[in-house]
């Protein structure tokens, strides 16, 4: 089960990479650092359909970090909702693969890109489920400098206060954000405790271990759940990896080759 997971953590990665380097855009580091939590999450866990991906028994996945779209773009060409060589026209004029993740995606269930809009828009989602006995999961995945988002503390009250045990909320911890360190920015430390005191389940993983992480997914308790997964901006490609640079930088042609044969040879 497992091993499937990593060889699609393996093809979001490269196709991430070739759509910015294609596009000559931004964000491939966040990209990189959520890889292997979308890819246990579509290969593992979620109840999506490419051939209803509107059907109203669907889990919803949030992409709140919207910037690390073309993770969420990758899996889902590679899942079958929409043709694989369509990623070839991502951040171009007119096409439908936005920069910033699009609802107009098949697959996609909200359009981000300011942060702190996507666990408040979840915990709706997940209230309403609750409300209507519905049997869907929600889930969140969150940037860590997201966290100084004070909407986000603000949807965890809401959703402790409702005990949406059907809302999971996911905090790619890479420690990194778009000019320097999360501590330099403003620390969310101590992390767990804020989450646990604000009402949420928290568990605290490994980010790129997929035992860990659908380990994790599979818990369950009377309230919200929160992962803290602790990841590496840039996973996989080691001259990118810890490198704040590559929130912003996009791949030459030599780095992208170099970029794919590491992955491939990992």
């Amino acid at each position: 089960m497992v091993s499937t997971s990593w060889e699609l953590a393996k093809k979001v990665r490269i196709d991430s990479l070739k759509m910015v380097a294609r596009a000559g855009a931004s964000h491939i580091g966040s990209a990189l650092s959520i890889a292997d939590i979308v890819a246990v999450l579509y290969e593992n866990i979620l109840n999506v359909d490419s051939k209803s991906p509107i059907s109203q028994t669907r889990d919803r996945l949030i992409l709140s970090k919207g910037h690390a779209c073309v993770a969420i773009y990758a899996v889902l060409a590679n899942k079958g909702f929409f043709p694989a060589a369509d990623l070839e026209s991502y951040g171009q004029d007119y096409s439908f693969l936005m920069n910033h993740i699009s609802h107009k995606v098949p697959g996609v269930e909200f359009s981000t890109g300011s942060l702190g809009h996507g666990l408040p828009f979840g915990a709706g989602k997940a209230f309403y489920a609750k409300k209507h006995h519905e049997k869907w999961q929600t889930f969140v995945i969150l940037g860590d400098g997201e966290m100084d988002e004070g909407s986000n503390w603000e949807a965890l009250m809401f959703a402790a206060h409702h005990r949406l045990s059907n809302l999971t909320a996911i905090i790619d911890y890479n420690k990194l954000q778009s000019l320097t360190t999360i501590e330099e920015t403003l620390s969310i430390e101590p992390l767990a405790d804020k989450l646990k005191a604000f009402g949420a389940m928290v568990l605290e993983v490994d980010g790129h271990s997929h035992q860990e992480l659908l380990h994790a997914f599979k818990e369950r308790a009377n309230q919200p759940k929160v992962i803290i997964a602790h990841t590496i901006k840039g996973k996989g490609v080691s001259f990118m990896e810890n490198q704040v640079l590559w929130h912003y930088r996009s791949p030459s042609e030599e780095q992208l080759k170099d970029a794919i044969t590491e992955i491939i040879n990992a």
